[in-house]
């Protein structure tokens, strides 16, 4: 027969210590099932984010592309014009079209606009600048 020493009883005292109680562990359980589909849906708005930061960045370089190419080739001005241009693998299309500015009627105003999706949502950028009529002039404010 065994009997219970002090040295024998501390060390189960310790062991006993050392286990987590179910309440402690459904605790965690419970807070784990709150944070873990939040924690995912912030990572899935930062994707999205990140996704459409960067086809937002790619559009700009073509509205800017598509604006310049049209005023150096004077272009602009037969109608609408549209295209599609791929870029890393993603469709862009782009759209450039051009109206009278009411300030001024000697200007027209160029808008260069492209779409795009991103995680299925539609999304568009535009670049809008002022252009004279080849061969018109306009009257020089400085003296």
């Amino acid at each position: 027969m065994k009997f219970a020493t002090p040295r024998n009883s501390r060390n189960a005292a310790q062991r006993r210590c050392r286990a987590f109680t179910l309440a402690e562990v459904l605790a965690a359980m419970l807070f784990l099932a709150i944070v873990i589909p939040a924690a995912i849906e912030a990572m899935h708005i930062a994707s999205l984010a990140g996704e459409v930061g960067a086809r937002k960045g790619s559009a700009a370089r073509i509205a800017d592309r598509v604006l310049n190419e049209s005023l150096v080739m004077t272009n602009w001005n037969t109608g609408q014009q549209k295209g599609t241009v791929t870029e890393g693998g993603r469709e862009f299309n782009w759209t450039l079209s051009s109206q009278a500015w009411p300030q001024d009627s000697a200007l027209q105003m160029v808008t260069a606009e492209v779409k795009f999706t991103a995680q299925g949502k539609d999304y568009s950028v535009k670049l809008e600048t002022l252009a004279t009529q080849p061969g018109v002039t306009t009257m020089n404010l400085t003296k």
